[in-house]
């Protein structure tokens, strides 16, 4: 089924497009201009009488129309973009015209021609419209809960229950208040049978007043009237929902209730939430897909549950138990480990396909393991009853999605393989050069926004957590991504090779999974309209023959193991490319990558580049530069110090340069006016000449501007084996958002307190002493500090220090954690102190950081320190989650985001369920057993640390 929306977001960034080409007065013909303007004001419309089709639904002249449009919408695009490449083709000098004399291209008068043939073409589509006026089906609303998932369906929830039985009691130690528990996760994970256990408890049935809505309908004041029906009012005689609101407060006043909602939409709590009186210890459930819907229900004396992913073994006593007969539990069961990474621990997923599994009479039918590997195909082509409501969730989720952009930014995780962690930053840089997004007044980071609102829905999962708790790496849910794929697919919003034998006619994008496309056999594509390509493995000659195409905009080769330096000056002749990436096996740049006029992103950390061509820093359109690199001694330094002083280099991330005997970097880092985000490496055999002139540099660019409220610059500084000397004479008044320090430090400098609303640091150094971390405390507007040496000197923080940091983070070598005393660190939500010999408790006192929500230590402490932590969390007020993490050796990326010695990542492992008895009775490292786990919500996947009597993992309680 076409998709309309796809549609409405590729004629949106087609339209800006024809603007561009407008803008830019190109004539190919009498009375281009006229057509240009009639196809920017005809496409919109077109595209906004179809765009209330509702996904799913067979209306086959709409089908037809959408499919029309699509392809005029497709071709209009080719045309543009060789309009485009053909200007950038003009401006080269003339041995670069004669080189690339081979490489086909359309002429002015083909072209032209081509542009008056679509514009006939989108005429009749608009009068077909009219004369078939199409009307528009009504969308239905979707179930959003997960109703269709059975309590004998679930296995693994008792530790979820447990801990969810708990927030529901009314605690001794806790204000007798209402508390607000919202349950928070991706569709079919089993939100709704959790909360129907909590209703259905014993403690549940203690409560006075109870009622069970659903909130899907998204009308405050049906809710309101159902709530009050069931608490036997049913004289109702108004539906206003102030009135509503009164009612049910008046009711509810001086009693003891029990409320849930299930499936809350994001415009409901603001309007009922007064409906509720907040005395008497009063629960109310909500279960929500929507993260910031559970955020704000449970903003005040709230708590919040993370659904989690069943482990392994779980999800295959559900699949096994839905699959297989029971007489047949004995028999020789086929591998099912294709369909328990396609499930993803997804309950919903791993129920439906074992029902449809059984159909096919599992485990004796003979076609059971052809289904088990190739399970996707069933889901959307099959039309079975039994996989319909799984594809009915998924559908609903990414129809709920809140824009057509979102949709296609959505669709692009398709590129990636299923288990591939997806990279946050260059996933947002790939959408903006595919032109998904666009910068507006608005909205100058669209890419953030977007990908802030798909993790907000919960319908991709944060993978690894920077201690910053920012997301590095992300993915789709297991059937989620084989929805995304065929759908993608089908649309042919990509092209996907792993390992089959699709080849279409026209391709726009290429995704492909360690996969040789070779084999003998020649490519039987056209490349010339790839827009996409991104490789996983090897590649082979034939799509490694840059010749073959002209309107690639992202080209991602990172991970790419057959890519040559010889592929290079291929590459270059990609006049539209807008980012780049290149693998390991490249260690130079050619010069002719100035042809490169339009490329934004140069992404050189996988690579071996150490000296990079100056022609780079001259790149008229290049935003981020990365890698660890240097310019050649020759480096035309008077030319690029005209070029930048000329105000037209639009370079904004450095990361980053070598400051060594050659200054080169150094000297031009002073003209680079809009840069925001800069990393250098000092080597120990810099000149003093070049540190001093790299001193200025520095004090230049952290020179506060005062309105700079919302300036995100960072810098970085590596500067083992040099002078500490560099630091000292920086003075205020200075400015940064971020500061990274490594080195030796035996004092902190002077400039660092006096940054202006500095908000994040991090320093390195093998020892700090008693002044450096005294002077810390002093930092007042600092919300994240990671400090990571071989020991601490001994200090105290007092009260009211850091009265705004909201993370600490240790990396010790040997367990000097400081004194806290009460009153310091007020806000502090997440403490993280990373010590492999860290005993007990180590004389922190837990209960003086009052809105503590997460422990993290590291995994290789003790199972004593372990529980010894968890007997803590469970006695603090908020009871934070205990989070256990593993070191990762350092990358081999060159000037990336890679950890230093001693540093970690957030890939938390997978650990034992503890009890007390295991450990005093064994007193031996944790057995192996397949963990229980789950999200918290800040994206960890965290321990579920059970001690006699109660279960404290995942536990998200907002402190008031």
């Amino acid at each position: 089924m076409e998709d309309p929306g796809l549609l409405s977001t590729f004629v949106d960034n087609l339209v800006s497009r024809l603007f561009s080409l407008a803008e830019a007065k190109y004539k190919l013909y009498k009375g281009f201009e006229g057509d240009v303007t009639f196809m920017m004001r005809e496409l919109p419309m077109i595209t906004s009488a179809i765009n209330g089709l509702l996904l799913g639904q067979d209306d086959h002249i709409l089908r037809l129309s959408v499919e029309e449009l699509r392809h005029i919408a497709h071709e209009m695009e080719d045309c543009i973009d060789q309009i485009m490449y053909d200007a950038s083709w003009d401006q080269q000098p003339w041995y670069c015209k004669y080189v690339k004399s081979g490489r086909k291209r359309k002429s002015r008068s083909q072209l032209g021609e081509e542009m008056q043939q679509l514009r006939y073409r989108l005429e009749e589509a608009l009068q077909r419209q009219q004369r078939y006026s199409i009307s528009l089906p009504s969308q239905s609303q979707l179930a959003e809960s997960d109703q269709h998932v059975l309590r004998d369906d679930l296995i693994g929830i008792d530790a979820s229950l447990e801990e969810l039985l708990e927030q529901l009691k009314e605690a001794e130690d806790q204000p007798k208040q209402l508390k607000v528990i919202s349950i928070v996760g991706f569709c079919g994970l089993g939100k709704t049978i959790l909360a129907r256990e909590l209703y259905n408890s014993e403690i549940g049935k203690q409560f006075e007043e109870r009622a069970w809505v659903s909130g899907t309908h998204g009308d405050p004041g049906e809710l309101l009237s159902e709530i009050l029906r069931q608490l036997h009012k049913p004289d109702l005689v108004t539906s206003n929902v102030n009135q509503l609101s009164a009612d049910l407060c008046n009711y509810l006043n001086n009693k003891r209730y029990l409320i849930i909602i299930d499936g809350m939409r994001s415009d409901q709590w603001s309007i009922v939430k007064s409906a509720f009186p907040r005395n008497i210890s009063s629960r109310i459930v909500v279960t929500t897909k929507i993260q910031s819907v559970a955020n704000t229900c449970s903003s005040n004396n709230g708590y919040i549950h993370n659904m989690r992913r069943l482990n392994e073994k779980h999800s295959k006593q559900l699949f096994l138990k839905n699959a297989c007969p029971g007489e047949y539990s004995d028999y020789l069961q086929p591998d099912s480990a294709a369909i328990l990474k396609k499930c993803d621990g997804q309950p919903l997923a791993l129920t439906t396909v074992g029902h449809f599994m059984r159909k096919k009479r599992w485990p004796t039918g003979r076609d059971c393991e052809d289904v088990c590997n190739n399970v996707h195909f069933y889901d959307l082509q099959s039309g079975d009853d039994t996989l319909d409501r799984m594809h009915q969730l998924l559908t609903h989720d990414y129809a709920s999605l809140p824009s057509h952009a979102l949709k296609a930014c959505f669709l692009y995780f398709a590129m990636f393989p299923s288990d591939h962690p997806v990279r946050a930053k260059r996933l947002k840089r790939k959408w903006l050069a595919e032109g998904f997004l666009q910068p507006t007044n608005l909205c100058s980071d669209p890419a953030a926004e977007s990908f802030e609102k798909l993790m907000n829905q919960n319908i991709i999962q944060p993978v690894n957590i920077s201690n910053n708790t920012k997301v590095k790496t992300c993915k789709t849910y297991g059937m989620m991504h084989e929805f995304i794929t065929l759908k993608s697919l089908c649309e042919n919003f990509i092209t996907l090779f792993d390992g089959g034998e699709l080849q279409p006619k026209q391709v726009r994008r290429i995704s492909l999974h360690h996969k040789s496309i070779t084999n003998g056999a020649s490519l039987n594509i056209d490349l010339s309209l790839v827009r996409s390509l991104i490789v996983f493995g090897e590649a082979g000659n034939d799509i490694l023959n840059f010749n073959k195409y002209q309107l690639l905009r992202v080209l991602d080769l990172e991970d790419c193991t057959d890519l040559q330096n010889d592929h290079l000056r291929e590459v270059c002749n990609l006049l539209l490319l807008k980012y780049l990436s290149l693998g390991s096996n490249v260690t130079s740049l050619p010069k002719e990558i100035k042809q490169l006029k339009h490329l934004e992103t140069l992404d050189l950390r996988r690579t071996n580049v150490k000296i990079i061509p100056p022609e780079v820093i001259q790149l008229p359109h290049l935003i981020h530069l990365f890698g660890k690199f240097k310019l050649p001694d020759k480096a035309m330094q008077d030319e690029l110090q005209k070029f930048l002083a000329s105000g037209k280099c639009k370079l904004q991330t450095l990361g980053g340069f070598l400051v060594d005997e050659s200054g080169r970097f150094v000297e031009l880092m002073g003209y680079m006016k809009k840069l925001r985000k800069v990393k250098i490496w000092c080597e120990p055999s810099a000149t003093s000449t070049n540190l001093t002139t790299l001193q200025k540099a520095i004090q230049e660019f952290i020179h506060d501007e005062k309105d700079a409220s919302n300036d995100p610059r960072s810098l970085s500084i590596y500067f083992d084996g040099c002078s500490e000397d560099l630091l000292k004479n920086l003075k205020s008044p200075c400015y940064l958002r971020s500061l990274k320090l490594q080195g030796r430090l035996l004092e902190l400098p002077e400039f660092v307190t006096a940054l202006r609303r500095l908000r994040e640091l991090c320093l390195q150094s093998t020892k700090m002493t008693a002044d450096l971390l005294t002077a810390l405390t002093n930092l007042k507007h600092l919300q994240y500090l990671k400090l990571i040496a071989d020991e601490l000197e001994e200090i105290h923080i007092k009260e009211k220090a850091l009265p705004r940091l909201l993370c600490l983070c240790f990396v010790l070598q040997r367990p000097t954690f400081p004194k806290v005393q009460e009153g310091a660190l007020p806000f502090l939500k997440s403490l993280q102190l990373l010590c492999k010999d860290m005993d007990g408790l180590s004389g922190i006192q837990v209960k003086c950081f009052t809105r503590l929500s997460e422990v993290m230590l590291d995994c290789r402490v003790t199972d004593g320190t372990k529980l010894n932590w968890v007997r803590a969390a469970k006695e603090h007020p908020n009871r934070p989650i205990v989070v256990l993490k593993r070191a990762i050796p350092p990358r081999v990326d060159r000037g990336g985001d890679s950890t230093a010695a001693g540093e970690t990542e957030n890939e938390i492992i997978d650990c034992s369920v503890l009890s007390e008895g295991q450990v005093q009775e064994t007193h031996t490292q944790m057995p192996h057993d397949e963990p229980d786990y789950a999200f918290n919500n800040m994206g960890h996947e965290v321990v579920s640390a059970t001690l006699t009597g109660s279960s404290i993992a995942n536990n998200g309680r907002v402190a008031s």
